[in-house]
Formats: C-alpha cells, sequence, structure tokens
C-alpha cells in the first residue's frame, strides 16, 4: 500500500474543523466539509461516503468528528482504524479542555503532523492490522454462534451437562482467537521498539562522527 493511499484527514467539533492535514491539491476538502454538514450531530457512528473513486469515512464520538479521505482501493476497516487511532490520540491531547474553546483551524500546527504521523503507521502496518481486524470479527462471530447455541438449546431443552460442553467447546475457539490477536499486536510492538532502536543508533553513531570531526579540525588532547 502506498503513502498515498490517505488523502486528507480532519478532526472537528461540530462542524468546526479544528485541525487538518494533506500534502495533496484537490476539491477533497470542500467535499469532505460538504459531508460533515449532513453528518447527524447526535449521534456516535460510523459512516462513509463514496465520491470519484475515494472514500469519505466518518467516525462521529460526543460532538467531535473525525474524518479520513482515502482511495476507494482501501478497505473500509483500515480507514476506520486510522480514524480510531487519531481519536485516541486527540481526546488523550485535547479531551475536556483545548478542544472545547478551540477555534477553527487551531490546531493545525500542532495536531496536523500528528495525523501525518498515524497515516504513516497505518500503512507501514496495514497487513499487521488487516490481521488483527480479522481476529477481533472472528471472536465476535463465536461469541454470536455461542448465544445463538445456547438460546437454540434452552429452547430444545438439551441436557446441560451437553450444553456445557458446547460452551466449553465455543470458549476455547474465542480464547484461541484472542490468543491471536495478543501475537499481532505483540509484533507491532517490537516492530516499533525495533524501529526506536536503530534511530537512536544512528543519532548515537552521528554524534559520534561530529565529535571525532571536532576533535580532529582542533587538535583535541587529553
Amino acid at each position: 500500500m502506498g503513502q498515498e493511499s490517505f488523502i486528507y484527514s480532519f478532526v472537528a467539533r461540530g462542524t468546526m474543523i479544528l485541525a487538518e492535514y494533506t500534502e495533496f491539491t484537490g476539491n477533497f476538502p470542500s467535499i469532505a466539509a460538504q459531508c460533515l454538514q449532513k453528518l447527524p450531530s447526535s449521534s456516535n457512528s460510523k459512516f462513509t461516503y463514496n465520491c470519484d473513486h475515494h472514500t469519505f469515512n466518518f467516525l462521529v464520538e460526543d460532538g467531535y468528528a473525525y474524518c479520513v479521505v482515502a482511495k476507494d482501493s482501501l478497505s473500509k476497516q483500515i480507514s476506520i482504524a486510522f480514524l480510531e487511532r487519531v481519536r485516541a490520540d486527540f481526546k488523550k491531547r485535547y479531551g475536556g479542555g483545548k478542544a472545547s474553546t478551540a477555534i477553527a483551524k487551531s490546531l493545525n500546527k500542532e495536531f496536523g503532523p500528528v495525523m501525518k504521523e498515524h497515516m504513516n503507521y497505518i500503512v507501514d502496518h496495514a497487513e499487521e492490522i488487516e490481521k488483527l481486524i480479522k481476529v477481533k470479527a472472528q471472536v465476535s462471530e463465536v461469541k454470536s454462534i455461542m448465544l445463538e447455541n445456547i438460546d437454540k438449546a434452552i429452547d430444545r431443552g438439551e441436557n446441560l451437562t451437553v450444553l456445557t460442553d458446547k460452551t466449553e467447546n465455543l470458549r476455547s475457539q474465542a480464547q484461541e482467537y484472542k490468543k491471536q490477536g495478543t501475537q499481532v499486536r505483540r509484533k507491532l510492538w517490537y516492530q516499533n521498539m525495533k524501529i526506536k532502536l536503530v534511530v537512536l543508533g544512528i543519532l548515537l553513531l552521528l554524534v559520534l562522527i561530529i565529535w571525532i570531526s571536532v576533535c580532529h579540525g582542533f587538535n583535541c588532547t587529553d
């Protein structure tokens, strides 16, 4: 997946855009703003609109709207995963304080680069994120099947021992899916740590090279 998969993103309070980010030119900001005006203001939900081979994805919660415009080749689940990361980060930074009083686009300088970082992260880890989404869907499916089977068993008056055995089997499947999800998250953490260590090593190497150059230039002695 290329870096250009995400085109534009913003965070809004009501219909007022507080922060936005894009590296592209086009009419998608105006289209996204028009979509924002049409969103139900009282509901906490997710919406997706399609226009000219792009998707306009919205996550609405507690009076705030999080939007990302992406190419239609990018799955909706990946776009929503991006919005959930942005929402969590925005609420952590500004929730209950600056966000409630900020004026239009006043957070561009602070939060615009943050949205860019989240775009890059999602693009770089798209495969792992899709696996994690799949595992979560499987867990949800198992739970639904479990409840459905319990209801059917009660209706048929099945023996309680048989019902318990079926429940334990389904619970084991759910635990296995949960284990897979934990492994995927752990892999993402290790990859992030590896990147940080590489960057730290490069910085230390640059400092050492600069120090050696300065010492040579000024004939440093003990």
